[in-house]
């Protein structure tokens, strides 16, 4: 049976205009199989090494995904029906920031959600922001290492209109040894900026997580003060500013 995963990488972010702006930290973050997980919790048994839907130094809950559900994946099938993708019944994986301490910002996490046979049928992004509003970009029939384009359609930055488009590619390599995501943001003039995340694979062990509270004691707490820390950055610099209009229910 699929065993959650544990990565240590990079996060990169570099913008292009009007003023060149970049930034590398180090991470670490989750890959969940979301369906055997939740076999096991219903079997009365669940992975030793993370906390899931429990306290914990790291824990993940199902409740910061989705709509706030105890069982995230009831959102996530009902999201892909809306979609017209009924064949994904395979292995879910999420690939994720944990909780630390008991909090969490999530600014993306990635579902990768396949086929029986284990081949990938779709690919939900699942994006927040600052202002405690969530989008997904569904992006149907994806490949692993092809690009896929999707309309942007939520505010993520205040330096950043809502307009223009995101090319998003995906690489896990071996047997889920290390994995890559690249998004850039494109606007009318062209490209804009460029993210990505990427990292070794490793399974959660007791020792594992150790390492991660080790390295990265206040990680989700740090993600948010770095997204500030940027942003003043950027507003010294003169970038102008877009005004955030609440996303519309």
């Amino acid at each position: 049976m699929n065993a959650p995963l544990i990565g240590f990488g990079q996060v990169r972010h570099k913008r292009l205009k009007p003023v060149e702006h970049a930034f590398a930290y180090p991470t670490f973050f989750l890959l969940l199989p979301m369906r055997a997980m939740h076999a096991l919790k219903a079997a009365g048994d669940g992975p030793s090494a993370l906390a899931h839907n429990r306290r914990g130094i790291i824990s993940f809950h199902d409740s910061d995904h989705g709509d706030g559900r105890a069982n995230s994946l009831g959102w996530l099938d009902e999201l892909l029906a809306l979609h017209n993708i009924h064949d994904a019944d395979g292995e879910a994986w999420l690939h994720c920031y944990p909780r630390m301490l008991g909090y969490a910002f999530k600014p993306v996490s990635f579902w990768y959600c396949h086929r029986a046979d284990d081949s990938l049928r779709a690919i939900v992004v699942e994006v927040n922001n600052t202002h405690g509003e969530r989008h997904c970009y569904v992006l149907d029939e994806p490949a692993w290492g092809r690009e896929i384009a999707a309309p942007k359609a939520f505010f993520v930055s205040p330096f950043c209109k809502v307009e223009g488009s995101y090319r998003f590619r995906f690489w896990l390599t071996g047997q889920r040894e290390n994995t890559i995501v690249r998004i850039d943001h494109d606007d009318e003039t062209g490209p804009l900026l460029q993210t990505s995340v990427s990292g070794e694979l490793e399974p959660v062990t007791a020792r594992a997580l150790r390492r991660a509270v080790w390295q990265h004691p206040i990680l989700t707490l740090a993600i948010t003060a770095r997204i500030h820390w940027q942003a003043a950055r950027l507003w010294m610099a003169r970038v102008p500013f877009v005004r955030h209009l609440p996303q519309s229910r």
